[in-house]
């Protein structure tokens, strides 16, 4: 399995759930890499509803060991895109068409589904109509508070800001705004006095 147990943390840090079928008039399911196991999981509980859904998912480094698996589901429809960014039009038009009763499921990476629940909200749907399961890499969306650049799937802390170059602290402090969390400049106050990085939550 590819569940990951995250320690407690401060109010703004994200908390996932298991995702469970709920009745709606609709189903958008968004999912990446390992994400897939959840939405697979979620058809064993109810295979009727994943039957009306319309599956986004995006198989980063897991290449096609889901997506037959997600074919025999048989959604309503399923589109396999190569990145979340190529996804982001699928996704605006399906929520912009969507009608009351949208039901949102999110599985996968903590960057997917601060993304996708972004775009969600900001489509109208409520917190309460969006369940999410992590599932997967552990890898964070980091913002740079200095140059304000995103890195993507940062694994180490400390870890160089891919657009200013500064050493970052990766904080739990998280912006669903931007989708990410934040990152603070390790040597401030001693320039050039950087700890070894280490894996996250090792």
């Amino acid at each position: 399995m590819s569940k990951f147990q995250f320690p407690e943390s401060i109010r703004s840090r994200p908390v996932y759930g298991t995702l469970e079928p709920r009745p709606g008039k609709a189903h958008l399911m968004i999912a990446d890499a390992e994400g897939a196991e959840a939405l697979l999981d979620l058809a064993s509980l109810d295979a009727e509803l994943v039957r009306t859904a319309h599956i986004i998912y995006m198989p980063k480094d897991t290449g096609d060991t889901y997506v037959e698996k997600l074919r025999a589901l048989q959604p309503s429809q399923l589109h396999v895109g190569p990145s979340y960014e190529a996804s982001v039009p699928r996704i605006r038009r399906v929520l912009s068409d969507a009608h009351m009763g949208l039901q949102v499921y999110l599985a996968g990476t903590e960057g997917l589904m601060g993304q996708a629940e972004a775009e969600a909200t900001q489509a109208g749907i409520p917190h309460s109509a969006i369940q999410s399961e992590h599932r997967g890499s552990v890898a964070r969306r980091v913002q740079c508070v200095h140059c304000k650049g995103i890195t993507e799937d940062v694994l180490t802390d400390p870890f160089v800001c891919a657009h200013c170059g500064l050493n970052l602290f990766v904080r739990d402090h998280y912006s669903r705004r931007l989708a990410a969390f934040q990152g603070v400049r390790v040597d401030a106050e001693d320039p050039g006095n950087v700890p070894e990085p280490v894996e996250l939550y090792s």
